[in-house]
Formats: C-alpha cells, structure tokens, sequence
C-alpha cells in the first residue's frame, strides 16, 4: 500500500528501513509523549523486530511515513473489535528534523480517509498527553475533535498527566 500525502507518502514498512528507522526513532524527544511499548533507546535491534513483526503482519493498518526517500517516522491505527468493530485508534510520531512542515497532519488526514474508506469505519479516535500541544494541534488540522479529558490518564517517565480525547466520525 501507498498513498500519496503532498507533504509525504505513506507506505508498507519494509526491510532496508531499519536504519532511517533508528535514526529518526531514537530522540528522547520523538519518544516522550508516545506510549511506553515504543523503546527508549531505539536501537537497531527493535527497528529490525518491529519490521519482521510488521512483515509478518501485513495488517494493512501501520505504515511508515516517507519523505525523500527515507524514513520520517510512523503511522498507524487499531482496529476495534465486537462492539466497537466500526471504530479505530489512531497513533502516529515523526522524527524531530521533520517537525512543523505539516508531513503529519498530511498523513493523519490521508490514513484517516484511508481507514474510513477501508474498513467501513465510523469513529476514529486518538488520545494525545495534555503537554502535547503540537500533536493536539495535529489532530484539530485533521478534522479532529476534541472530545474530552481522562484526567490523571498516563504515567509517563515518571510523571502523570491528562490524556486529551480527539475523535473524528463518518
């Protein structure tokens, strides 16, 4: 799979990406708001796991997003299941030298259209921690709504936070 994003494409994870991987994946930076499965210090050992895990895979719902060539970071979403099987999460980080040139908002618009489309969804919802400002204003450039506040929702790094609901429906 391939869409198309302006700013960057959206594709299949594939092997050779382990390095780009590693070199935009392993910021402290690009780490702090993601949840905690997503390793810190990423190395070349989980960049070449999560490829065979997504090769094998081939889930059609996580992808890498691509700019000039290379690696900027990674997109993706969770299908629902019994009762909210016409729903999805959505997660998404981008490497910190691809940071404020709209290539994440691009994505999240394009997989968002995708995902819609894709499984007949008709709620996607994403959960951003209160400090993230950026990534909140991400989803609001993509249609996104905020929807409420899980109050005291996270530990991360030792600190709690508030996890912002952003939603968007068909």
């Amino acid at each position: 799979m391939r869409l198309e994003c302006g700013a960057c494409a959206i594709r299949d994870w594939k092997r050779g990406d382990e390095w780009d991987l590693v070199q935009v994946a392993n910021d402290p930076d690009v780490s702090r708001y993601l949840t905690d499965r997503f390793p810190n210090p990423y190395t070349l050992q989980d960049a070449y796991a999560w490829i065979d895990l997504s090769e094998a895979k081939r889930d059609e719902t996580n992808f890498a997003i691509e700019v000039g060539g290379g690696v900027a970071g990674g997109i993706g979403y969770t299908l629902g299941t019994y009762e909210t099987r016409l729903t999805a999460t959505m997660g998404y980080w981008l490497g910190q030298p691809f940071w404020g040139r709209g290539i994440t908002t691009a994505a999240l618009r394009a997989l968002t259209y995708y995902a819609f489309k894709t499984h007949g969804l008709r709620r996607i919802s994403s959960v951003v921690m209160a400090p993230n400002a950026a990534s909140a204003r991400v989803l609001e450039k993509a249609g996104y709504v905020r929807e409420g506040i899980m109050r005291n929702g996270v530990v991360k790094r030792g600190e709690v936070y508030d996890l912002l609901l952003y939603a968007t429906v068909r």
